[in-house]
């Protein structure tokens, strides 16, 4: 491993740590002064996190690193209102998140803190689950993945932590094969006159199947479905405005002409 120099945020003159306890007192005051946030609790503004959670991801998305910024103070907003609140509660203060997690990264970096001595990537994340369960932190590797992940993130997390701990395939080949006997056995059943649980059974097992394909391939399925879901979105924008500019409604249009649109556009980009 090569040497790391280490650079903390809090070296600029003592700026950042000053910055950082302003803003902290500011919490504090509009917890203790502001009707809004004497009220709130932990319930209460948790859907706001997440919408936070999802604003930074875009702002990420988007390489927008003025948004970026702005995102992360949100992020940051919510970290120490909910410590602030642990604390009101007697449960913990923002001192303990702090100490707690940096306990945390330097037990599961042993390469990086200690002497243990690692060759890849995945070797890191092999560690960092064995340790999880050695540590008792986990009755299962499986406990670490929210249940309210979206369904594609969530398996493709899922699977990352049985990666974790070894079971996984081999190489990607191996992944692949699974994927095509999935199709068939998805194909088969639409030959036949399955219900429509077990035809979503079975899709939901090519889905796994293929993301797992995804992962070992380097690949993430989140990323690469975004961006087919934000082309789709350009494209069918561009055949509105196609049709706008021929003086035609959508509602009105009918498919051969919005197929029309479509194909132009995609002639377009590919130019």
């Amino acid at each position: 491993m090569s040497e790391k120099i280490f650079d903390p945020v809090f070296t600029e003159s003592g700026e950042s740590l000053e910055a950082y306890a302003d803003f902290v007192a500011i919490v504090r005051q509009l917890r203790r002064d502001c009707p809004w946030d004497q009220v709130q609790t932990h319930e209460s503004v948790k859907h706001l996190l997440i919408e936070e959670a999802y604003e930074t991801v875009e702002a990420i998305d988007d390489e927008d690193w003025t948004q970026l910024r702005k995102e992360l103070g949100d992020i940051l907003l919510h970290v120490v209102f909910h410590s602030v609140m642990a604390a009101e509660e007697g449960t913990f203060t923002l001192k303990d998140v702090i100490d707690s997690e940096s306990e945390k990264l330097i037990r599961r970096h042993p390469h990086v803190f200690g002497d243990t001595e690692v060759d890849n990537v995945q070797d890191v994340l092999t560690n960092w689950e064995t340790i999880k369960i050695r540590e008792g932190e986990k009755k299962s590797a499986m406990e670490g993945v929210p249940r309210n992940l979206p369904a594609l993130l969530r398996a493709f997390r899922i699977q990352e932590k049985a990666a974790g701990v070894g079971f996984d395939f081999p190489a990607p080949e191996n992944a692949w094969e699974k994927v095509d006997e999935e199709l068939g056995e998805f194909k088969a059943l639409l030959a036949g006159d399955a219900s429509t649980v077990e035809k979503e059974k079975e899709l939901g097992d090519l889905f796994f199947a293929l993301i797992n394909y995804s992962r070992l391939s380097g690949l993430n399925p989140e990323n690469a479905l975004g961006r087919t879901n934000d082309k789709f979105i350009r494209r069918f924008q561009g055949v509105e405005k196609g049709l706008e500019d021929e003086g035609i409604s959508l509602v009105d249009a009918n498919l051969e002409q919005m197929d029309a649109h479509w194909d132009r556009i995609k002639k377009e980009e590919r130019t």
